[in-house]
């Protein structure tokens, strides 16, 4: 009998598959997974003794500001510091310039993305009091993540603040919705608990109550509308235990840098480079995330990649914009807290993988199972190293977790068979592409 013939084998890693970890090898045929466990020929051959083989890492949601604010990223250098962070698909958000707000707007996006971008990817549209009757025929577009609302004003001009208009936005369409949840109303009547100089005001100002009370109201407009939602860097555990009693129409998001860092740490140390919207709070806000982390209420980890170049981040508070980088060290960061026990490595490929599979309706990705994308996640999980300027590959050039020490690094990531990154080194060409979702036709 002739041995079967495969484009890629992983052997000898142990492979997180649906039923959990076996050290075994992955037969890739066509950009698919057709055999686990099963010996062969193949072109390529990647030997992952003593890795950690994960599905695909996506982060689901990342700004690599592109058109209009390459300065601080574009589509390529965003997509090379996913995929050598170890992520294989992101979700790329709508506030750039111009806004991602039009068909004419997410088509650009992914010409601009083609042979590019290194990791696959999908646009979020954004949401405007202008194009809301549109959203049901802008969110079926291929490529397209869905629609995004913020509620509050972050970077740029994209704002839905009232809830008459909010409803308008849930009611076109039936794709679950990202939203940016802080109340815009409240923020403009607090500016003046800004200091100027000390970033440490930040979350005084863009307050516990200004994320609660937004979260509170798209809850009830979601509920009324009969809308899925996703609410998106959830930083206070109030909002979890909303959340949680809503989890029949509401998913929602966590990121690496509010389950890390402490504002009573990182404002004194970073100043305006610890500045992010929704804010980085307190210890015991950071606690409290990861009491409900545990709970099961966060769905998925998104890094909420922001970059902003030095210049702009040197700017005095509150001149200075908020938003770090975050796709290259999501997975660092996040495999760190696997080695000190804070986490499960299965609960991180929950929420890395699985979760984004579930909430989102990924086609084909987010397990490691016969039929699916043959993408793939290499982790050393017993490496230990530092995070050196000289590895973040972001245009912006600068990291808050510089010079932080960590246990567990990404060695490999292979996209539909595609082996893009290994060892830091990356493949000749980009192979990016859109991703597939259930409910939007080829």
């Amino acid at each position: 009998m002739t041995s079967p013939t495969y484009d890629l084998i992983l052997k000898n890693g142990t492979v997180w598959t649906v039923g959990g970890p076996i050290e075994t090898s992955v037969g890739v045929r066509g950009g698919k997974i057709v055999a686990i466990g099963e010996d062969g020929d193949a072109g390529e051959v990647i030997d992952c003794t003593g890795l950690t083989v994960m599905p695909g890492v996506i982060d689901s949601q990342v700004h690599f500001r592109e058109p209009g604010l390459e300065t601080k990223e574009d589509l390529e250098s965003g997509s090379r510091s996913a995929v050598l962070g170890g992520v294989t698909a992101v979700f790329e958000m709508p506030n750039t310039k111009p806004n991602t707000d039009s068909a004419e707007a997410i088509n650009d996006k992914l010409a601009r993305a083609k042979d590019r971008m290194w990791c696959d990817h999908a646009f979020y549209v954004g949401a405007t009091t202008e194009n809301a009757e549109k959203l049901a025929e802008l969110e079926m577009l291929p490529g397209t993540a869905g629609v995004k609302i913020f509620m509050g004003s972050s970077t740029g001009n994209l704002l839905v603040a009232e809830d008459e208009h909010l409803a308008r936005v849930l009611r076109a369409g039936k794709r679950r919705v990202a939203i940016h949840a802080e109340d815009e109303q409240r923020m403009i009547a607090r500016m003046g608990e800004r200091v100027e100089g000390d970033a440490s005001s930040h979350p005084v100002w863009r307050d516990d109550e200004s994320a609660l009370l937004a979260t509170r109201r798209i809850l009830k407009i979601a509920r009324e509308t009969g809308r899925k939602i996703h609410i998106l860097h959830i930083t206070t555990p109030a909002e979890l235990a909303l959340i949680a009693q809503n989890k029949d129409i509401a998913t929602c998001e966590v990121t690496p840098q509010h389950l890390t860092l402490a504002g009573e740490d990182a404002y004194p140390r970073l100043g305006t480079y610890a500045q992010m919207n929704p804010p980085i709070r307190s210890g015991a806000h950071r606690d409290g995330l990861w009491h409900y982390l545990r709970q099961g209420v966060p769905d998925v980890l998104g890094s909420d990649h922001a970059p902003h170049t030095i210049e702009e981040k040197a700017k005095t508070y509150p001149a200075s914009p908020s938003g770090m980088p975050g796709v290259q060290t999501l997975l660092p960061l996040m495999l760190n807290h696997v080695a000190e026990g804070r986490l499960t490595l299965q609960h991180l490929i929950e929420l890395t993988s699985a979760g984004p599979q579930r909430v989102f309706g990924l086609r084909t990705k987010g397990r490691i199972a016969l039929g699916y994308d043959a993408d793939f996640t290499i982790v050393d999980l017993k490496k230990r190293w530092k995070v050196e300027e000289s590895w973040l590959a972001s245009r912006c050039g600068w990291s808050p977790f510089t010079d932080m020490a960590l246990t567990g690094k990404p060695i490999g990531a292979v996209i539909r068979g595609n082996r893009v990154m290994w060892d830091g080194a990356l493949a000749n060409q980009a192979i990016g592409a859109p991703i597939r979702f259930d409910s939007v036709a080829l």
